[in-house]
């Protein structure tokens, strides 16, 4: 399985002057959008709504700042409003790779290609 990375938009619903583009990793096994605490500053003054521990792969559980909500536009799909989870992560290069997990993907109405190694639109939403 190749890895696919997918543009995204960020920006603050209330100032839209305070925005960030970038590459994410797709990953379904994520839930959330999630982000370097070092962005937080970019997108302004943003509601955290909750502190919540998370589990990696690895089995590591961790806190993030869970904030919102903000508008999260996936290459050209259908933007949407959502949280967005702040986690601590280490870059010693400064290059980050932050994740655009199911949630978001979902909700913009975006199936994942994995032959393809490709975002595609979905014909309908899934409320099964």
């Amino acid at each position: 399985m190749g890895r696919i990375v997918a543009k995204v938009t960020v920006t603050n619903p209330i100032d839209k002057t305070k925005s960030r583009t970038f590459d994410a990793l797709v990953d379904t096994g994520a839930s959330m959008l999630t982000l370097p605490k070092n962005w937080k500053k970019d997108l302004g003054n943003l509601a955290e709504t909750r502190i919540a521990k998370v589990e990696f792969a690895d089995q590591n559980v961790k806190e993030v700042e869970i904030c919102g909500p903000v508008s999260i536009q996936v290459e050209g799909f259908q933007k949407i409003f959502n949280e967005v989870a702040f986690l601590e992560m280490n870059a010693p290069d400064g290059t980050y790779e932050p994740l655009i997990g199911y949630i978001p993907l979902e909700q913009s109405g975006i199936l994942v290609d994995m032959l393809g190694h490709r975002l595609k639109a979905a014909k309908y939403l899934d409320l099964k």
